[in-house]
């Protein structure tokens, strides 16, 4: 018999483990435990999602909660998830310096600018200047920039720190990448400011320490995506801050929903 990775039997015996508790009593199992497969969770959240969804119906509102809102506050988009070549968001808003510091004159939509105004006020009265160095990119904007880093850093590098066309959450219109862009970032006012405050504004770190496996890129202190306050609760409360999987959770739960529909 062939010998498997270890992270493969792991998730198996997790697996296992639910449906047999699950039939103890009467828990629905297929959706929310292939959900968590399909998901790829770490042991860890695929554990507390299952504790959370049978010690209280609030994981479930909280979840439907956030199946209800606007669906690209949700959508899932990495390096297999891509957006279409065409998208592009019908309410983008250029930015206005005042409030905060702009690099550069660039979009965003709407609901973003508003939170980030919020956002940014609330910075300033606690002596800290959030600075934006960009905003939303286009299908054809990312293209130049993955080539240029591309041909800066070579392919491998250049697919750790730059997304490739339609696969960078830059072209949702929902997105910013805070000044410097870079790792003093993190240890910045600004830096530190952002990763107490940010989720109470609707937003969230996308690529955090630790996780570069699983988000395809390396640690981005700056990158920060809106996904409103319903799937910012989402992602603190269940996955300890970590959106691709929360973000992953959602997109698989639609995906089973949709494909086992009556």
């Amino acid at each position: 018999m062939p010998h498997l990775p270890s992270t493969i039997v792991t998730t198996f015996a997790v697996i296992l483990t639910y449906y047999t508790a699950a039939a103890k009593d009467n828990r629905p199992t297929d959706r929310l435990n292939m959900t968590i497969y399909n998901a790829e969770l770490p042991e860890k959240f695929a554990k507390k999602i299952d504790a959370a969804a049978a010690g209280s119906p609030a994981f479930m509102a909280d979840l439907r909660t956030c199946l209800s809102g606007e669906k690209y506050l949700r959508e899932l988009v990495d390096k297999q998830h891509p957006l279409s070549p065409d998208y592009v968001p019908d309410d983008l808003v250029m930015l206005e310096e005042g409030i905060y510091q702009l690099i550069r004159p660039e979009p965003l939509r709407r609901a973003a600018v508003e939170s980030l105004n919020k956002m940014a006020a609330a910075a300033r009265k606690d002596g800290v200047t959030l600075a934006i160095s960009s905003a939303y990119r286009s299908y054809e904007y990312q293209t130049k920039v993955y080539n240029r880093n591309v041909r800066e850093l070579g392919q491998k590098l250049a697919d750790q720190e730059s997304a490739r066309p339609g696969t960078s959450q830059h072209q949702t219109g929902l997105t910013v990448d805070f000044y410097p862009v870079n790792e003093s970032f993190a240890n910045s006012a600004a830096g530190h400011w952002l990763v107490a405050n940010a989720s109470r504004f609707g937003w969230s770190l996308s690529f955090p320490k630790g996780h570069e496996a699983a988000t395809g890129y390396k640690w981005e202190s700056w990158h920060y995506r809106y996904v409103g306050l319903d799937i910012a609760r989402f992602i603190d409360n269940y996955f300890d801050g970590v959106q691709h999987y929360a973000l992953r959770f959602l997109h698989e739960w639609e995906q089973w929903t949709s494909n086992n529909s009556p």
